[in-house]
């Protein structure tokens, strides 16, 4: 079976930048406190990694999320930094910080990405991980 991007008309630096920039207007969601919003870049099966408790499907997620998305200030904010992309053009990881109210890193992300409909993004997999504080003894 032959690796091909789904639309041989757009390229795998085409599809990462989708993907770069969806994650960044998911991560907006955040900033300006649109939990609708934030729902909508959430696929149906979406799984979400919570502490040591998966939530399963995007209602579980959005409900469990809801709580984030109260009040004026956004408790953290996230931002991708890498993008990768399956050579299928069908699956995409990106990874990057989460910040603190302060800007301090507190964590990364990992979340999976699959293409839904050309440039249709939804999240399928999303999993935060403390920051290693290797100082400390």
């Amino acid at each position: 079976m032959a690796a091909v991007a789904a639309d041989a008309a757009v390229s795998m630096t085409d599809l990462a930048s989708q993907v770069m920039q969806t994650e960044r207007a998911f991560a907006k969601t955040m900033e300006v406190r649109d939990h609708q919003a934030f729902s909508q870049f959430l696929s149906e099966e979406t799984i979400f990694f919570s502490g040591k408790k998966a939530l399963h499907g995007k209602q579980e997620v959005a409900n469990a999320w809801k709580r984030f998305y109260e009040g004026a200030t956004a408790p953290f904010s996230w931002a991708p930094e890498t993008v990768e992309v399956l050579n299928s053009g069908q699956l995409a990881l990106s990874t990057g910080p989460v910040k603190d109210p302060q800007g301090k890193i507190v964590a990364t992300f990992t979340s999976i990405w699959r293409q839904e409909s050309p440039g249709v993004w939804r999240i399928i997999f999303d999993k935060g991980n403390d920051v290693c504080d290797c100082a400390k003894p």
